[in-house]
């Protein structure tokens, strides 16, 4: 399953960290971060959690911009 998201990162840099973050963590298969238009794409895993996923994602995003946010 793949969904888009809104997010909310300070610079490109911190975004390209922030997707390297993201596809580390279990249950995603493939998460691309966007900063010109501030959305993460995220394919999930077969049988991953969609919300357990994604808050797991947020809390590696946020270890390395302490600012980033993700709207659903």
């Amino acid at each position: 399953m793949k969904k888009t998201y809104r997010i909310e990162v300070d610079c490109a840099n911190c975004a390209n960290k922030a997707e390297a973050a993201a596809n580390k963590v279990d249950g995603v298969k493939a998460a691309a971060v966007n900063f010109m238009t501030l959305k993460m794409n995220v394919e999930f895993e077969d049988g991953a959690d969609e919300k357990a996923v994604m808050k797991k994602v947020l809390k590696a995003c946020r270890k390395v911009d302490s600012d980033f946010e993700i709207e659903a």
